[in-house]
């Protein structure tokens, strides 16, 4: 059989084809659990047939358990299995025990003194704890507890915003398909200014990418969670019949190369320059395609291969928003779909207190030290009117975050806004107004698209400055004025 070739993140070497095993969680969802050894039994034939690198996470069932058994079987370096696993911590306060426990648990889980890679995912940007725990990420990898390190599900500002803040990432895992084009737009700028990779999964959609679905009806009923997943996928992006006109163009394509839909439709994402490898879901025990996925290196797509699913795309429509999204903001195109009360559940950053001033006032406070030095607070409500003092990029007491790099600091600023905001019972949607302080003209343009990221589709009213200086090494300030529309009371 063909060797999987393979290629860099980092200092860390892995196959271009990976095996996922987030299937695992799915088919012990029951709570019928997979004996350790009989799952290792079932990735040792993926590794014997060239398959060496593997997917996991904390909430993928007992994947780690089965993977760290197979690694137990291999102690020559050399000829060890790769490992990339992922942490998923609930958004808190991410000292540097939460952080150190959170690492050990997957080193003890997996049996091994070092990951391999590490990939960081964060629910909601709002709660700046997520640069707290990849700084003490970076710093258990300086330690030799993580050989490299990466993040998931990510979007362009924010995975920006953690390189500008000194954070060593080397890879990104996120949604890429024929389906779902996001990494191919403004992360792809990101990723090779940065020289960082993606890691694609979803190229198959759960499996919609196939020929099994050419031709067919619409399924009613779904029993698995990918499925599940991905079908919103299809519908967000026009629906069945646009789904069936990509279908159709890959099987051509697949009939040109005498190769399967799903050798094209991950072979399309595999040759974007900023992909490092694909994954490929594997239900143990059960589907197996080994054989059928080698063929993806017995082939290449010509540009008129390129031409003709580009012109495939037109007849649908882009999935909305930035990778990651999904599980961040509606639609929520997530197997168990809307995660709204999940992201409810989550501990807020800023809370909002009575005013001591004036009875029909409410505050909030983020802890910056110059809110008590000159005698202010981060936001105010009175009645229906928000306003937010001017915020720059200052990380708990005094930390200067994305020293340098006026982009990123607008996106840190923008989410503490609206963590305030969201404190005070508003939104970024209940923004009339904005004011932008910057130092240096030349950041104008990289200020204003961080600022559209956000507010494109809200439009306040805004005035953007040059200012001569801001205190310390500030390189944009921003004040926002709010206006709460009725169904958003305080409570």
């Amino acid at each position: 059989m063909k060797k999987i070739p393979r290629t860099s993140i980092g200092g860390l070497s892995i196959h271009q084809l990976i095996t996922g095993l987030w299937q695992v969680a799915d088919i012990e969802k029951e709570g019928h659990l997979f004996d350790p050894e009989d799952g290792a039994n079932e990735l040792e034939q993926y590794y014997q047939d060239g398959f060496g690198t593997f997917d996991m996470a904390d909430h993928y069932g007992s994947a780690e358990l089965i993977a760290g058994r197979l690694l137990a079987r291999y102690q020559d370096e050399q000829h060890k299995p790769i490992a990339c696993t992922k942490w998923c911590p609930v958004p808190g306060q991410m000292t540097k025990e939460v952080v150190r426990k959170g690492v050990q648990e997957r080193l003890d889980r997996l049996g091994v003194e070092q990951l391999d890679l590490l990939q960081f995912h964060w629910w909601t940007f709002q709660h700046p704890a997520w640069l707290d725990a990849l700084h003490e990420l970076a710093e258990l990898r300086e330690r030799g507890l993580i050989k490299e390190l990466g993040v998931t599900n990510f979007d362009a500002a924010h995975l920006h915003l953690a390189l500008a803040d000194g954070i060593p990432i080397r890879s990104n895992q996120v949604s890429f398909s024929l389906l779902d084009r996001r990494a191919g737009g403004s992360l792809k700028e990101v990723c090779k200014h940065h020289a960082v990779k993606i890691l694609a999964y979803g190229t198959l959609c759960g499996g919609f990418l196939s020929k099994r679905w050419l031709g067919q009806d619409d399924p009613e009923k779904i029993s698995d969670w990918s499925r599940m997943k991905y079908r919103r996928f299809i519908e967000s992006s026009g629906g069945w019949n646009a789904f069936q006109s990509i279908l159709s163009a890959a099987e051509k394509i697949a009939q040109k190369h005498r190769v399967s839909v799903a050798n094209v439709a991950t072979k399309w994402v595999l040759s974007q320059d900023h992909v490092a490898a694909v994954i490929i879901g594997a239900r143990l025990g059960e589907s197996q395609h080994r054989q059928n996925n080698m063929e993806l290196f017995e082939f290449e797509l010509n540009d008129e291969d390129f031409q003709s699913l580009e012109k495939t795309f037109e007849e649908t429509t882009p999935v909305p928003g930035d990778c990651g999204d999904e599980y961040r903001k509606p639609p929520f195109l997530t197997a168990t779909g809307d995660l709204s009360h999940h992201l409810e559940q989550v501990e807020k950053i800023f809370v909002s207190n009575p005013s001591e001033s004036r009875g029909d006032a409410n505050q909030v406070l983020s802890g910056s030290e110059w809110e008590d030095i000159a005698g202010y607070c981060r936001a105010q409500r009175i009645g229906d009117l928000i306003v937010v003092s001017g915020t720059t990029a200052t990380a708990g007491h005094s930390r200067i975050v994305a020293r340098g790099d006026a982009a990123a600091q607008t996106t840190f600023i923008l989410d503490k806004i609206s963590a305030a905001l969201e404190a005070l019972g508003a939104s970024m949607k209940d923004v009339i107004r904005t004011r932008i302080y910057l130092v240096n003209v030349e950041d104008t343009l990289a200020v204003s698209k961080a600022h559209g990221r956000v507010f494109g589709q809200i439009k306040p009213a805004n005035t953007l400055l040059q200012v001569g200086g801001l205190v310390g090494e500030y390189l944009v300030e921003i004040e926002a004025d709010a206006l709460v529309r009725n169904d958003n009371n305080l409570n």
